[in-house]
């Protein structure tokens, strides 16, 4: 035998039996006090709304559409507050709210507008340093040029009265 079929004091029908009066005594229990099990049911969901909210009340007429919806939410205050508004207040409500919207981005826009502006201008002020700097590098290096060329034309005319006189330069043959 590879396990042996008492564990001391209590055995496997023993345990067995402890488990079913257990679960009888629950069952028992639930049957007698139903309340027990429907309160918990309620507050493991949220309570149902009465009506069908979810119908597209958009191609209604308006006496329709307050007629229709004016039991749906009833019980919740915001959305009985909500419900009781009128649908111009509320279309008027949601124009409201996109113009605070789009007024928002505008002034953002503007502002981003503004520092791109001030960049743009701090550029263009760079820019303009560099072409003068570089317009004054190009005309000292045509007036170095210009000067190197009467340097050496000046360079071979004292060379040339040098050998008149009878100069040799001895490094230009060696």
């Amino acid at each position: 035998m590879a396990h042996p079929t008492k564990h001391g004091i209590c055995s496997n029908g023993v345990l067995r039996l402890v488990f079913v009066l257990v679960g009888l005594c629950l069952v028992g229990y639930a049957v007698v006090h139903p309340t027990l099990y429907w309160s918990f049911k309620e507050h493991s969901s949220c309570p149902q709304c009465p009506c069908d909210c979810s119908t597209d009340f958009a191609s209604a007429p308006v006496d329709i559409i307050n007629s229709s919806i004016s039991d749906c939410g009833k019980h919740e205050p915001e959305m009985k507050e909500e419900m009781e508004k009128d649908i111009i207040a509320l279309m008027s409500e949601e124009l409201s709210l996109q113009q605070a919207v789009a007024n928002e981005t505008l002034q953002r826009a503007d502002a981003a507008l503004m520092g791109v502006r001030k960049v743009s201008s701090l550029f263009q002020k760079e820019a303009e340093k560099c072409n003068v700097g570089v317009e004054t590098c190009e005309e000292a290096r045509e007036r170095a040029e210009a000067e190197l060329a009467e340097e050496l034309r000046l360079s071979e005319v004292w060379e040339k009265r040098a050998r008149e006189l009878g100069w040799n330069d001895k490094r230009a043959y060696s």
